[in-house]
């Protein structure tokens, strides 16, 4: 499971400079690539493969005012393909920066082809800046352009776009993908208030369908269209970093409550309580202190690999550099091991083996979210539904293919208790799917 991309908008002095270290802190949400875009009496954009440090190393010498930025992971297009992406159309060129998925991008972008518009990507963040900017021309109105776009687009989408001096920031009506507004020194956002925090603490949610336009150091701000709330459940049990604050709910608190409730509802026989790191940790201690059990670092993370989820390929070595059991704390323990989530299930088998190895006397997996049992078709790389273990196998079978002594997951009900809000959409793990996001004819 990987998640897909962060996005940073800023209206400050040294906007490139304060880019560049809110894009660090958005590290998580994508590590195959990162690009910034400033403003000098017209767009200029460095970008490239790589983590952010990589990526400009060599600094960026620009005082602009004005700057957008982006972190990537690939769930459409090529992996080539970094943000922000440059868009010429009808006479006026903008930067753009995305994160979500267009549910249907394929048809959308076939009807602006009959139309005349040309492509030069595989991405559909080039189709909104394309939306825009057709209907700029028609309108003449940034919030009248955008509010075009949302009629037309659907999926999940939260932008930031650099246009003629100005930057334009909207998420899409139904809040699929976070997205914070800061107010400072300047004006900030980010997919994460925790990417704002150095800037600033006055910062908010960006509402569904809100749109905003900075243009010669004022800000404007219109809710354009407002679709029934259907914010992703996954921010809350593993994508967000857990010092972030999304929807009014703290993520540390959500997963620590997460791990409270599936020690309510799956109470396990164990010596010690241990986490995978670093995602599984907060929902460890939650577990721990409801159960009694205590709490220890069995499993020690290789800082220098990259998230298994998140890296384009050879998941098998890299979890075996990437964690290292502790068999002072293993051996000879009933080791309950707590973990996010289970998606194909080839990383906790190996997992569980390596505990296995290390001396324990028994190991049973607890999973602080319900079974993945279905794909995401709005920006989060679940795989196809054949390649998902929850998909066509019992929990017993599962258990039985990973090889622990039990194996438990956190209910739909005690994950929405955790969560604390009823506003999420959890179609991979219900098949519930958002109607509007599909409210398209093919």
């Amino acid at each position: 499971m990987r998640e897909k991309c962060g996005i940073f908008a800023a209206y400050a002095d040294n906007a490139p400079e304060k880019a560049y270290y809110s894009l660090l802190s958005l590290q998580h949400r994508g590590q195959e690539g990162a690009g910034i875009t400033f403003w000098e009496n017209g767009i200029k954009t460095i970008k490239g493969i790589g983590l952010v440090p990589e990526v400009f190393k060599g600094g960026i010498e620009s005082k602009s005012s004005l700057a957008i930025g982006h972190v990537r992971y690939s769930t459409f297009g090529s992996l080539t393909e970094v943000q922000p992406i440059e868009v010429k159309c009808c006479n006026y060129k903008l930067a753009i920066a995305h994160n979500g998925t267009l549910t249907n991008y394929l048809p959308l972008r076939e009807k602006y082809e009959s139309e005349g518009f040309k492509f030069n990507s595989t991405i559909d963040t080039e189709l909104i800046g394309v939306a825009f900017l057709k209907h700029y021309k028609e309108l003449g109105d940034e919030f009248k352009a955008m509010e075009e776009v949302f009629n037309e687009v659907r999926g999940a989408y939260s932008v930031a776009i650099l246009f003629d001096g100005k930057i334009i920031v909207a998420r899409d009506p139904a809040g699929f993908r976070p997205l914070a507004y800061g107010e400072g020194d300047g004006f900030y956002f980010a997919s994460e208030n925790s990417g704002l925090r150095m800037f600033t603490n006055k910062i908010r949610d960006v509402f569904p369908g809100e749109v905003f336009v900075v243009e010669e150091g004022e800000i404007y701000s219109k809710v354009l269209k407002k679709l029934p709330h259907s914010h992703c459940v996954f921010e809350y049990i593993y994508f967000a970093r857990p010092d972030s604050n999304i929807e009014g709910v703290s993520v540390y608190l959500a997963r620590y409550r997460m791990g409270v409730e599936l020690a309510r509802e799956s109470p396990a026989p164990g010596d010690v309580v241990i986490a995978v790191p670093d995602s599984g940790r907060t929902a460890a201690l939650g577990f721990a202190h409801e159960s009694g059990i205590p709490y220890m670092e069995g499993l020690i993370k290789n800082r220098y690999i990259g998230r298994t989820f998140i890296m384009p390929s050879g998941r098998e070595l890299k979890v075996k550099l990437k964690l290292s059991p502790v068999r002072e704390v293993i051996e000879g323990k009933r080791v309950v091991l707590v973990d996010d989530s289970i998606v194909r299930g080839t990383t906790i088998k190996r997992i569980v083996k390596m505990i296995r190895d290390a001396g324990a006397e028994e190991v049973h997996v607890r999973i602080s979210s319900p079974p993945i049992r279905y794909p995401c078709y709005m920006g989060i790389d679940i795989p196809t539904r054949h390649e998902l273990i929850a998909a066509w196998r019992t929990v017993e079978d599962i258990r039985r293919e990973i090889g622990a002594d039990s194996l438990a997951y956190l209910s739909i009900e005690g994950l929405k208790r955790a969560v604390g809000i009823e506003d999420l959409c959890m179609a991979c793990l219900t098949g519930h799917y958002p109607e509007w996001a599909f409210d398209f004819e093919l």
